[in-house]
């Protein structure tokens, strides 16, 4: 399209070539001078007549179309959050758009794409109410057999903005789009592949929204499909029955196109699909199998791989590997459908051996892995995407879904491929360990499976036995000739050790004690550090007591030489080694400490490295007589780090901290006392000086570990204990700040629940302060988790305010909070809010038994509180981003009583499916006995309480009923063992509680019935009546 150029668009070309000038003075003033322009009215048109103009030069016009995308961005919609004034107005925006949509057809494949980010960026705020005739358009220009370049403009932008379609369009776009994109998928004499592949992806967008809607119009979006899947899975058919070529990559992408149309298909419209997928099994085992020939040459052999790494024209990967992954996906998707699965029927054997064989290393994976062991580590542990990755995947699914038919298959194929690696070692091949080392790395997808009843007990013996004949005869071969078969035995030898006699395990280990202090690849060395971090805390400690010196002496040395990743198995590894040489651990504390402590303070910087290192330093400190040297060995250093925090490297005084921390957890009382006098004022000082979120974070944990160390005994050692309480207090404040941002507050909540445990007497005086502090922090804080630990205080506080929790509720009731009537509306609707949120055994115990105890007063200020209850379904379909800023979530309101019964009963629900899941282990159910009584009453005295708590039956803990792992729930080390709470049966609890309120006010728990769901009353029924 020819476009006249007058003054002020030559002006416009003379600054946009100026922008590409090497001199840095006039490409700064071109710049300016276009940032100035885009303020005045006409940029965009001037800008969308450049990119348009075909006469004019290919590069101008490429840069034109990006600013015009930026100028878009930031001027065309005012509620966007780039936006800049001024906005461009109503006539200047339909003659852009009118521009745009004429370039569409430009033989420059950039320039068209340029073109079609452009209208898809407006289309994200114009259509289709503003744009209405943008689609027919589109449609119009697709169908235009006459001008392929339209064809490919059009496709390019269709594809750019079916991410965006809705609802209301898909009805009647289907009909409509769905024989147009047929029309080109299903004519190769007209349309080249590029353009049927692009045709492809619009299918698998519109599919996937389809997918999106299918939940409300099922039998609708049944309906739109019905007539046309035949056709579809026909010519998916046509599509995947050439076989893959290596010299096709084009063919490659339209195969994966249709691999992932076909993947939405199954799950979208698994009951339409299912009988027509047989009609694509045959072109698909064709694709599969033809695959993996030219996968074998191409990329595991390197023989001929000459299109790796490309990419198309939109930047999507052309590789074979994508491709190959792509079809393990589909495989994955069907043979993970019960519905679906059955079509294999008795194939799986021949798809699990053929699977096997994609996961052999590839010649690059050998060559990069070669060179750096650090990237071997990474790949193996972090499941990058690769074929070896998906076809394990595969044979994981296959296990699920065929149980122990799946488990005999895999051993069978497994036991094939090593024949066949064996032959080809007798005939002279150098590529037989490939094999050798997929038929082991395969093995690893039963892993899982041994710990359940998929597993049947002779299939274990026979994988034992197979696995040991590998391991063996591996161990006979060259370490240096196959480095990447040795290490993935030892890997074999700690993931599957279940099936493997101990006297081979033992071997192994001492073969992997013995790779350590030797010079051999660095694979190997990996493997072997896996072996003995799985092994070693199991195995006989008697008969390798005298080779634990010489492997802590090899591990301190591969510690100098290892780095990254591979310095997070080493550092295991010694983990492993210090606690099973408990015994000669301190006549080596004093050389490996040093060296330890030396890699600390390189590694600071690396949150991921320094958790490792400091475990180990926790496995020696836990040595017999090494705590003191190790403590007096790090003090001296950490002391006057803490000290000066702000002349240290970044990170190294958070570091010191929790390093401190990790010292101080389970110390003897004398050597905490060492510890308070060279750090605690210190930690103090960070506290309540630096503005460095890590510092303050850690310095909180520290603060939290002294006072669950040191108790009352804390205050005494400074000399003066009303300072000392000053202090700690002080630290409590500026923490509490409601000016704070909520990153350095964080660990606030276990710091406070220290002093309320341990410094009962103390804190009694300070509640009220305490609690209107605890409210503005709330208020002001804009982290989930920081709300959610300063509910929890609070919850604590009306556990330790029983049996007068009235006086509680009447507290909060005089305290005043920011925009509602007291802290008691306010902490209540935002504690119901959150309820659900709230993380960790101990912290859902506590704050569930505690609105059990705020229910159970009756209090009359409760039932005037009304607050959040359900969400109300205000549209049908689906909620688009401009929908969901127009129309954003509803609630009901409802009384904070009915919301509390709601939300506890919510919780038996979860410990009663709980509780059947978990059938064969310790109910919770269980009667036990009673304990002593809570010693914490003396923080009720400032709220006017004379009566002691009474009695909380310490019950088995509920972590099994919540599903929650200890290990899994920051501040574990704080909460475990230090509050009596932790000893309560949930389960036990709430019966009681169900049984006395519901006695005690039959109407009133009646009325509040009324307001669960039917769930939630047969969830009480079911316990009243036990």
């Amino acid at each position: 399209m020819a476009i006249p150029v007058d003054q002020d668009q030559q002006w416009l070309l003379n600054c946009l070539t100026a922008t590409l000038d090497t001199n840095h003075e006039i490409r700064s003033f071109a710049e300016t001078s276009l940032h100035q322009a885009s303020l005045q009215p006409g940029f965009g048109v001037a800008l969308s007549k450049v990119t348009v103009n075909k006469e004019l030069p290919f590069g101008l016009r490429q840069l034109a179309a990006v600013i015009l995308k930026q100028f878009v961005k930031q001027h065309w919609q005012e509620d966007e959050e780039n936006f800049i004034h001024p906005v461009v107005s109503t006539t200047e925006k339909a003659v852009i758009r009118d521009l745009l949509l004429l370039a569409l057809d430009d033989p420059h494949g950039k320039i068209c794409t340029a073109v079609g980010m452009a209208i898809a960026s407006i289309a994200q705020y114009d259509w289709p109410e503003n744009w209405p005739d943008l689609l027919p358009l589109l449609l119009k220009l697709i169908g235009d057999q006459t001008n392929m370049y339209g064809v490919r403009g059009a496709l390019r932008c269709l594809a750019l903005i079916s991410g965006d379609l809705d609802d209301k369009l898909m009805p009647t776009l289907v009909p409509v789009l769905f024989p147009c994109l047929y029309r080109i998928i299903s004519s190769p004499h007209i349309y080249e592949k590029p353009l049927r592949t692009k045709a492809l992806s619009i299918l698998y967008s519109c599919t996937s929204m389809l997918g999106v809607m299918s939940g409300i119009y099922k039998a609708e979006i049944n309906g739109l499909m019905m007539p046309m899947l035949k056709l579809w899975m026909e010519q998916f058919s046509v599509v995947l029955q050439p076989s893959v070529k290596s010299e096709d990559p084009d063919d490659w992408s339209i195969k994966m196109e249709v691999l992932k149309c076909l993947i939405q298909f199954v799950v979208v419209f698994p009951s339409l699909t299912e009988a027509e997928l047989s009609v694509t099994l045959g072109p698909l085992w064709q694709t599969f199998v033809s695959c993996l020939e030219v996968y074998q040459l191409s990329s595991i052999q390197g023989i001929d791989d000459p299109y790796s790494g490309r990419v198309d024209s939109d930047g999507a990967e052309r590789s074979l590997e994508s491709f190959a992954i792509q079809l393990f996906e589909f495989l994955l998707t069907i043979v993970g459908n019960p519905r679906l699965v059955k079509v294999i029927g008795g194939n799986f054997k021949e798809l699990v051996y053929y699977t096997i064989a994609f996961l052999q290393m590839t010649e690059e994976q050998v060559h990069t892995w070669s060179l750096d062991a650090n990237q071997y580590v990474a790949d193996e542990d972090d499941a990058t995407y690769s074929c070896r990755v998906s076809g394990i995947l595969l044979l994981e699914e296959v296990v699920t879904a065929y149980g122990a038919e799946g488990v005999d298959a895999i051993i069978e194929a497994a036991q094939k491929r090593f024949n066949e690696s064996c032959q080809a070692k007798i005939a002279g091949s150098t590529d037989w360990w490939r094999l050798r080392e997929a038929v082991i790395f395969a093995l690893f997808s039963l892993s899982e499976s041994l710990s359940d009843g998929l597993f049947p007990e002779s299939s274990k013996v026979i994988l034992g036995s197979f696995l040991e004949q590998m391991l063996i005869e591996i161990a006979g071969t060259g370490v240096h000739e196959y480095p990447f078969l040795h290490a993935r035995a030892f890997s074999a030898v700690s993931k599957l050790s279940s099936v493997i006699r101990q006297e081979v395990l033992e071997q192994f280990l001492c073969a992997s004690i013995k790779a350590i202090a030797v010079n051999v690849p660095p694979p190997v060395k990996v493997g072997a550090c896996r072996v003995i971090s799985h092994l070693l805390p199991e195995s006989n400690q008697s008969i390798l007591q005298s080779q634990i010196l010489s492997l802590l002496s090899s591990l301190t040395d591969l510690l100098k030489q290892a780095s990254d990743e591979t310095l997070h198995l080493v550092l295991e590894a010694l983990q492993a080694a210090v606690k099973a040489g408990q015994e000669v651990s301190a006549s080596v504390e004093q050389i490996i400490s040093p060296i330890i402590l030396n890699m600390w303070v390189e590694h600071v910087s690396d949150p991921f490295i320094c958790v490792d290192i400091v475990e180990v330093l926790e496995a020696i400190k836990y040595a017999p007589g090494c705590m003191r040297p190790l403590i007096s060995r790090i003090l001296p250093y950490i002391g006057p780090i803490l000290e000066k925090p702000q002349q240290q490297p970044t990170g190294l005084a958070a570091a010191s901290l929790d390093l401190l921390t990790m010292l101080l957890k389970n110390a003897p009382i004398d050597i905490v006392k060492i510890m308070y006098d060279v750090c605690f004022n210190h930690a103090v000082q960070i506290i309540l000086q630096s503005d460095d979120h890590s510092e303050m974070q850690n310095a909180t944990e520290c603060l939290a570990a002294f006072v669950l160390a040191g108790k009352q005994e804390l205050l005494d050692w400074g000399g003066d204990p009303g300072f000392t309480m000053k202090s700690l207090l002080s630290a409590a404040s500026r923490l509490l700040d409601p000016n704070m941002e909520s990153s350095g507050s964080l660990f606030v909540g276990t710091y406070i629940l220290q002093l309320i445990l341990h410094l009962p007497s103390q804190m009694a005086h300070h509640i009220r302060d305490l609690v209107a502090a605890l409210v503005k922090r709330m208020q002001s804080c804009q982290m989930p988790e920081l709300k959610s630990s300063l509910l929890l205080i609070l919850a604590r506080l009306v556990h330790l305010s029983a049996p007068n929790v009235g006086q509680f509720v009447d507290l909060l009731i005089t305290v005043p909070a920011e925009g509602h009537e007291n802290s008691l509306s306010y902490v209540m609707s935002e504690w119901v809010k959150h309820q659900g949120e709230i993380q960790g055994a101990y912290q859902i115990k506590v704050t569930t038994t505690a609105l059990a105890l705020l229910l159970s007063t009756q209090h009359v200020e409760l039932a005037k509180i009304h607050v959040q209850g359900h969400i109300i379904k205000t549209t049908a379909g689906i909620t688009t981003r401009s929908i969901a800023k127009l129309v954003p979530d509803q609630w009901t309101v409802m009384p904070l009583p009915a919301k509390i019964l709601a939300l506890v009963a919510d919780m038996l629900i979860e410990i009663q499916e709980q509780d059947l899941d978990d059938n064969d282990e310790d109910s919770d159910w269980e009667e036990v006995h009673d304990t002593d009584t809570d010693p914490h009453n003396k923080i009720l005295y400032s709220m006017g309480s004379s009566n002691a708590r009474p009695t909380i039956e310490h019950l088995d803990a509920m972590a099994n009923a919540l599903n929650e792992s200890e290990d899994e729930n920051y501040g574990d080390d704080f909460l475990k063992g230090s509050d009596p709470i932790n000893e309560i049966n949930l389960a036990k609890y709430l019966l009681d509680f169900f049984a006395k309120f519901s006695n005690g006010n039959r109407a009133v728990f009646d009325h509040l019935c009324h307001s669960l769901t039917p769930a939630q009353r047969n969830a009480i029924q079911t316990v009243l009546k036990q």
